[in-house]
């Protein structure tokens, strides 16, 4: 990164702004340019105005696709549209045009909604009235020049009978009292009674003591004629939402140029974001920010040449923070999303993409290790990969991840003889009458799970050369700084020390019966003087020269053998990678079930069809779980083990000025 400080014509500023945020190669920063007599301008307004008009469209977008959605297959991996430049400014152009249609669609979404909040209130006043279905006057009836009516519910279940015994208990023998139940559910009990006017009061409290409550709504008509007329008001307003959701989508054909709109707004006020925090005076402005070194000529001779600015260019200061950009080849960049996930790597310090990217595959497949698996996965990415050429940068690098890692997963299934588990011998046993005792597919190394102890040695291995090159990156940040003692102390110290445990570890009988199998280590049997002579070397570095910044010597050595017992670190490092061994056994064992499984129902249709289902649900299951299984722990150790060697994140990203858009692409000429 180089720091780059412009001064320019104030008039310049827009046209300024828009070349960097096309470009979007320069991180723009302000913060060091302080000085009183420089003001700021307050863009809060347009910025929202433009920040509200974004958002228009995007609900707009949103209702096309809910009443008029689109056709589109793998939806995921599509990406962004491109757009043509003159395409955005004829947007531009007639952006009065497209907030009309826009401002339709919202004012029929907002009826559509009060059409619904009709309808849910008519449903509440239907279900509230079923109750008084049964009921053949008014609700609201008074009764007669004689008569009084009361209309309303008592608590609990009640009957004709009951009813009237309560009405009538102080009206003598002969009362002129009607009283029947309406309906009974929910432990409430409608009721309508009719009685003489003089009797009236008596008959009221009578209801009341009994915790009689008139209807909290009333409705003209009898129930039943109301039910029907809020039916058909509900009808009604069905009507008005179909027509409302048809004339919504029929504003489907400026879907595409809703969403160049939408990115428009949403790019001004972008751009109005960053002019509030730009200081200017009355004639000039001033930018500063990071831009890639590669970049900064560009950069200065485009703004120099065009806009008559005065730029300067700049290495950082000692210690000063900027920000960071991951730059690696096409294949190792596949692997910059896992190390982005942990933390970027400061100014100083290195990048171990390269070098991570290759064991991240081959730790990968070692796990996963099935030959029909990995082709899958290879197919499948690599339909993607050439199907969609436009997908977003971060998941087209994971994408192509995955196909490397589906490349390695296949090689290593060849070499362990896997492929989908045993399907080649069960289908040949099955259906084909194959009795021989040779595998119709051999390994092309040997079998994990007859010999489970050599792998697992193989895997120590990997995982010791692996442990190596993180304690190798530490030393070359060392001898980078110049840092010699530094290097021999702490780096070289522990190469000697932990391979001469090695060769001297190799040849015993202890080693022979932990790997239970037959290794010649002659060879390395004649270093054994050499073996202890290393160990002695680096211990006794690692002794003296591991606290060297303590300037007392017995608390220097005594520091020294503690930081020995580190050893047993390093040892339970390695032994996390036998987990390259353990998945690598699990996922062949349960596919080799699958299979088995699968063959269960012998040499028939039926068993044939049921062998093809069994086989596609078991492998589908085990693929999934297995598949997330080495990507979780070929990350751990990278993030564990290789990467506690050596690596220190905390960078922060290189975030530049750019057009963030959330629907197209537009088709930008770039500083290379």
């Amino acid at each position: 990164m180089q720091k780059l400080s412009v001064c320019a014509n104030k008039k310049n500023r827009k046209a300024i702004l828009e070349l960097l945020q096309s470009m979007g190669c320069m991180q723009i920063t302000t913060e060091g340019i302080d000085d009183p007599d420089l003001k700021k301008m307050d863009t809060q307004a347009q910025r929202s105005r433009f920040e509200k008009s974004a958002q228009m469209f995007d609900q707009a977008l949103e209702l096309l696709d809910q009443y008029a959605p689109e056709k589109s297959g793998m939806s995921l991996f599509s990406g962004k549209e491109e757009v043509s430049r003159e395409k955005l400014n004829e947007i531009q152009k007639h952006q009065q045009k497209y907030i009309a249609k826009v401002n339709r669609i919202l004012s029929a979404q907002k009826d559509i909604t009060e059409h619904k909040g009709t309808i849910l209130k008519d449903e509440n006043q239907i279900a509230y009235l079923q109750p008084w279905m049964n009921l053949d006057v008014s609700m609201n009836a008074k009764g007669t020049k004689h008569t009084q009516v009361l209309i309303g519910t008592l608590p609990g279940t009640w009957t004709d009978e009951q009813l009237y015994a309560a009405v009538s208990k102080d009206l003598g023998e002969a009362a002129a009292v009607d009283a029947r139940v309406v309906s009974t559910q929910n432990d409430v009990t409608c009721a309508a009674v009719i009685c003489l006017k003089k009797d009236a009061e008596n008959v009221e409290n009578a209801l009341r003591s009994e915790g009689f409550a008139k209807p909290s709504q009333v409705v003209r008509g009898t129930p039943a004629q109301a039910v029907s007329k809020l039916q058909e008001d509900i009808e009604l307003q069905k009507k008005e939402i179909e027509a409302l959701e048809k004339q919504i989508a029929s504003e489907s054909g400026s879907r595409e140029d809703f969403k160049i709109a939408a990115d428009y707004y949403r790019t001004r006020a972008e751009k109005y974001r960053l002019l509030g925090t730009i200081p200017q005076s009355g004639n000039a402005f001033f930018l500063e920010g990071w831009v890639p070194k590669k970049d900064a000529p560009d950069i200065e001779k485009i703004l120099t040449e065009q806009f008559g600015a005065a730029v300067s260019v700049e290495e950082p200061a000692e210690g000063e923070e900027q920000p960071t950009l991951l730059h690696n080849n096409k294949f190792s960049e596949s692997v910059e999303g896992v190390l982005e996930s942990y933390g970027l790597p400061k100014k100083g310090h290195v990048d171990p993409t390269f070098i991570m990217s290759f064991f991240y595959v081959i730790f990968f497949g070692m796990m996963f290790a099935d030959g029909g698996y990995g082709l899958v996965m290879v197919i499948a990415c690599g339909i993607v990969l050439l199907k969609f050429k436009d997908i977003e940068a971060g998941l087209r690098k994971m994408v192509k991840l995955f196909f490397w890692c589906g490349i390695s997963t296949a090689v290593w299934g060849f070499l362990y003889g896997g492929f989908f588990g045993d399907l080649i011998d069960t289908v040949a046993r099955t259906f084909f009458d194959y009795s021989g005792s040779e595998p119709v597919l051999k390994a092309l190394w040997f079998e994990p799970l007859g010999n489970p102890m050599r792998l697992l040695i193989y895997c120590m291995l990997f995982g010791l050369i692996h442990l190596y090159f993180g304690l190798g990156i530490k030393g070359w940040e060392y001898l980078k700084d110049g840092d010699v003692v530094g290097f021999v102390s702490d780096i070289l110290s522990w190469y000697l020390f932990l391979t001469g445990l090695v060769l001297i570890l190799l040849p015993t009988e202890l080693f022979g019966s932990i790997a239970g199998d037959s290794f010649d280590f002659s060879p390395v049997a004649k270093l054994g003087t050499l073996a202890k002579a290393i160990t002695i070397i680096g211990l006794l570095l690692i002794l003296v020269m591991q606290e060297r910044q303590t300037k007392n010597w017995v608390l220097r050595i005594l520091l020294g053998a503690y930081d020995i017992y580190g050893v047993t670190g390093w040892l339970s490092d390695i032994l996390s990678y036998s987990r390259l061994l353990a998945l690598g056994l699990a996922s062949g064992v349960i596919a080799n079930v699958v299979n088995m499984m699968a063959s269960m129902f012998g040499k028939s249709v039926i068993g044939a069809i049921l062998f093809i289902v069994i086989f596609l649900v078991g492998h589908t299951l085990n693929f999934a779980i297995n598949i997330l299984g080495a990507y979780v722990h070929t990350n751990r150790l990278q993030f564990v083990e290789f990467f506690g060697k050596f690596y220190e994140g905390g960078g922060e990203p290189f975030a530049p000025f750019k057009t963030e858009n959330k629907y197209i692409h537009i088709k930008e000429e770039k500083a290379v």
